[in-house]
């Protein structure tokens, strides 16, 4: 039985511009999400404008999820969008990943209980992604260059079928959460993202691990669910993080299910439940009104304040281009 409601969280870190894409292309689906979330690690005003500007016309509640900003704690910001999500089914989605009209539609189709869904990404070059965010081009075309393998721009649905039907063993070498689609019960079984990961990489991964111990499966998703990677420049070396030992302590501890510090840490508080941004003041965002929420629903972030100052942490870069910053 596919999802009956699809929350969408969607991180981002000061790319407004990239956010904006990202959050119109979900506007447009073949199949809407029933929410979307905007996990912010940390983002300044101009996140908080931007989003401000679009709630107005947003087709489904758009949801504001944002935490101080303290150096890179994606798994904290995942966290908390996740426990306030609605939905029985919740797809992670990077603010630089622009997903094709179908990709919720393709991620319900291989969606399937005890699995989750791993996506995949197209990789885009400087002049592609520069024409993505000026234009009202959805989509990079098959014959735009690309910088990794341009089959990923091709939809083929009854190809994908078969590749997630066929394609179930799987290890973490593959695992990103730029595009990946989860059971909400399953994260609630996982307690989530752990957030002891500070610093650049291997969350990822670790819930992963965590869900092959669950006994979990791994559905890949090729010619289906597309989402174009905007190109930026790295804030990271490929292949090393400060993260690797805690990954190292998971892989190694088969009874290692349950994140050490994860979703229970934020339990339920309706007072500070992100609000549906289409219905408040395009002029304050107020820090959150009661709403209802199934109980295991949980979130412990407040609204960003009209002026948030931007600081370097311990795992940033401390110059960032003025234009296409050096993303997570």
């Amino acid at each position: 039985m596919p999802p009956r409601r699809i929350s969408v969280v969607v991180t981002t870190y000061n790319w407004p511009q990239a956010l904006e894409k990202v959050l119109r292309a979900l506007a447009r689906q073949t199949l809407l999400p029933a929410e979307v979330i905007v996990a912010d690690d940390g983002s300044g005003e101009d996140t908080r404008a931007c989003l401000q500007r679009m709630a107005a016309s947003y087709p489904v509640p758009l949801r504001h999820c944002w935490q101080e900003d303290q150096g890179f704690r994606v798994a904290r910001a995942r966290n908390l969008a996740i426990a306030s999500a609605s939905g029985d089914y919740v797809v992670l989605l990077d603010g630089d990943m622009v997903p094709h009209p179908s990709f919720l539609a393709d991620h319900a189709a291989i969606a399937r209980r005890g699995h989750f869904v791993q996506g995949s990404r197209v990789l885009t070059t400087a002049g592609v992604r520069d024409r993505l965010l000026a234009t009202d081009q959805p989509w990079p075309s098959l014959f735009d260059r690309a910088r990794g393998k341009r089959r990923y721009t091709l939809r083929l649905p009854a190809v994908a079928r078969a590749w997630a039907w066929l394609g179930t063993r799987w290890s973490d070498a593959g695992i990103k959460t730029c595009n990946q689609g989860w059971w909400r019960e399953d994260l609630v079984a996982l307690n989530g993202f752990d957030e002891r990961y500070v610093g650049w990489g291997r969350e990822d991964k670790d819930l992963a691990v965590r869900a092959l111990h669950l006994g979990l499966g791994c559905r890949p998703m090729r010619f289906a669910g597309l989402a174009a990677h905007l190109h930026h420049l790295e804030r990271h070396d490929e292949g090393a993080s400060p993260n690797d030992g805690l990954l190292d302590e998971t892989r190694a501890d088969p009874h290692r299910i349950r994140s050490l510090i994860g979703l229970d840490r934020h339990p339920h508080t309706p007072p500070s439940m992100p609000p549906d941004l289409r219905g408040l003041s395009p002029h304050a965002i107020p820090d959150g009104i009661p709403v209802h929420q199934p109980p295991i629903a949980a979130v412990g972030c407040t609204q960003a304040p009209q002026a948030v100052a931007v600081q370097t942490g311990r795992h940033r870069i401390a110059a960032l281009p003025e234009q296409y910053p050096r993303c997570r």
